[in-house]
């Protein structure tokens, strides 16, 4: 599902309120998870998951064409952990896939 499609989902969901307004509640969700984020806080949506971000240090790494060494710099990645209630709704789903 797309950002989108999610929309159209919410709307669906709740025809009582303007698309634009659904449009922007979710944008707000985002960005401020994306924040937190961005802060190096812990997120958390409960029934959904947790989201935080996780330091790589600095390495060594190789170029794959040559084998010549190449510093690789430190970086932020995005961690997921889906909630027990999430987990347990995917492996319960009648719907394929």
């Amino acid at each position: 599902m797309i950002r989108s499609e999610l929309i159209g989902k919410l709307f669906e969901t709740h025809p009582h309120l303007a698309r634009p307004v659904v449009e922007a509640v979710l944008n707000a969700i985002l960005n401020k998870i994306v924040d937190g984020l961005a802060q190096g806080q812990r997120v958390e949506v409960r029934g959904f998951g947790n989201f935080s971000s996780k330091v790589r240090g600095a390495r060594m790494g190789r170029n794959p064409w040559n084998g010549a060494p190449v510093r690789v710099e430190s970086k932020r990645l995005l961690h997921f952990r889906a909630s027990k209630l999430l987990l347990e709704q995917m492996n319960h789903s009648t719907t394929p896939g």
